[in-house]
């Protein structure tokens, strides 16, 4: 009986199996890096805004506390933005021709709010709670990064869920004082915070064993 395939047709079959299934593999890989690199998470990148605004002018030279702008951060499950009031409340006596705060001026006369883009924009099926995260001693710059460093606003951390689960395994590696949630230069060598966050996730009444359920973040 004639052999209607070659001896090398075994091989080639093997092959032919072993380089799809690593071309499979490799997008998938690919898929994976693509997802958490600067063009998806946007880490690093400037957001474009109605108003040129810079928090290292705002907080760190003039010294102007976070709470001042984002009233709510404390409180509330959104940090706030702050109304064209609150910012021509000193801009009506500073730079108040300037054409850089043209759009606030207009904003006032209008009554009509400024459309700030956002910088750390969670998807919808996240849920995140501003207030609580402040009331158990996250800093801002924990999640932020040293914004009072920055001329423009971007984004410091990726806020995957891998990152956030890392805090929440670990919420003793960020955990510090309450009165220096809002000090942006606050830093403890890695056995000091080690060390204070234990005692303060314990006294903070930090629920270790919920912190990475499921309907933690997802409701």
């Amino acid at each position: 009986m004639a052999q209607i395939f070659p001896a090398s047709a075994n091989t080639i079959f093997r092959v032919v199996l072993v380089l799809i299934a690593a071309a499979a593999i490799g997008s998938i890989g690919l898929a994976y890096a693509y997802e958490r690199s600067g063009n998806e998470t946007r880490v690093g990148l400037v957001a474009e805004q109605p108003v040129p605004f810079s928090h290292q002018h705002h907080a760190r030279e003039l010294g102007i506390d976070c709470r001042y702008c984002h009233t709510s951060v404390e409180t509330s499950s959104s940090a706030g933005m702050p109304s064209s009031d609150t910012c021509m409340s000193c801009h009506s006596q500073i730079w108040n021709q300037s054409p850089t705060l043209a759009a606030v001026r207009d904003s006032l006369s209008e009554t009509k709010p400024l459309r700030w883009r956002r910088v750390h924009d969670l998807p919808d099926f996240v849920y995140f709670n501003h207030g609580i995260h402040v009331q158990k001693g996250v800093g801002c710059a924990s999640c932020h990064g040293r914004i009072d460093l920055m001329p423009l606003t971007w984004k410091a951390e990726p806020l995957t869920m891998q990152w956030c689960l890392q805090c929440h395994r670990h919420p003793e590696d960020h955990v510090r004082p309450k009165d220096e949630v809002f000090n942006m230069a606050y830093r403890l060598s890695k056995t000091e915070q080690r060390d204070v966050g234990n005692r303060l996730v314990d006294a903070y009444g930090i629920p270790r064993d919920r912190l990475t359920n499921c309907s933690t973040c997802h409701r």
